[in-house]
């Protein structure tokens, strides 16, 4: 397990390796590309040469820089490691997005040290900003201009402001409990986004974020940048979110608790 020092060092590294991802990705976007479905879901799954070209540049740097770490990628699986530390990498979050020619896509690097993610990094390489966390930090990047983040107060979630990815995830009657339970009476609720979502909490902008059928590389990148930058995030239960799942996300922590509450009943 890295020592609490070499964190810092650990997410440069990761941010360096979203880096070279992105030159892996940018000539496919906005690009004629073909499209193939991934099968199994229950939606649509785009998945594009851009997402697997990326996830073997992330792999390969990793493998290079970390051998005995593991590697978990959305695209091309486990590869498990001679010790605890975990790469958890999702080359493009945001595919749906990323087809369209829209920016709502960036891609994820977590380390979980085998207890949980202890840095993220979100790369957007065509707009060159990134959000990086470690350690108890938080930071916005762009060029030479480094920002902390920090989440806002908002204890009611009438004054909410809610962002989720797609209303047609919520689907079964529990979820559908779970989302009137979150957004209802909130100021206002916007669609779209996937991990920007999130990055928009870090950055005091969005107040809820709650999505549901998520995987590990959907949301352990994301994990270290919300808690670094001041929110909570979990299952709807109260439990770790790491595995995926069903997911809420609140810049206030109180604002967080009290959905928790509304979800239980």
């Amino acid at each position: 397990m890295a020592a609490a020092m070499d964190y810092r060092e650990l997410a440069e590294f990761a941010l360096a390796t979203a880096r070279a991802a992105g030159a892996a990705i940018l000539p496919h976007f906005r690009a004629q590309i073909d499209v193939d479905r991934k099968e199994g879901g229950r939606d649509y799954d785009p998945v594009t040469a851009a997402d697997r070209g990326a996830e073997q540049v992330i792999r390969a740097t990793i493998g290079r820089a970390f051998p005995a770490h593991g590697i978990e990628g959305e695209e091309l699986g486990v590869t498990e490691g001679a010790g605890p530390c975990t790469w958890v990498v999702d080359p493009i979050d945001g595919t749906r997005s990323f087809i369209l020619g829209q920016l709502h896509w960036a891609t994820l690097i977590a380390l979980n040290d085998g207890t949980r993610p202890r840095v993220g990094v979100v790369h957007q390489p065509f707009v060159d900003e990134s959000f990086v966390a470690w350690d108890g930090v938080a930071q916005w990047r762009r060029h030479e201009d480094v920002r902390r983040l920090a989440t806002r107060r908002c204890p009611r979630v009438e004054d909410a402001l809610v962002a989720s990815t797609d209303p047609r995830h919520f689907v079964t009657p529990r979820e559908c409990a779970a989302w009137e339970a979150a957004t209802g009476g909130a100021r206002m609720v916007r669609f779209g986004g996937d991990c920007y979502c999130y990055t928009q909490l870090a950055m005091g902008l969005v107040d809820v974020v709650i999505e549901t059928g998520l995987k590990a590389w959907d949301v352990q990148a994301l994990i270290p940048l919300i808690e670094n930058a001041g929110g909570a995030i979990s299952s709807w239960s109260g439990q770790s979110c790491q595995r995926g799942g069903d997911v809420l996300a609140c810049g206030d922590p109180d604002l967080h608790a009290a959905i928790l509450r509304r979800i239980a009943g």
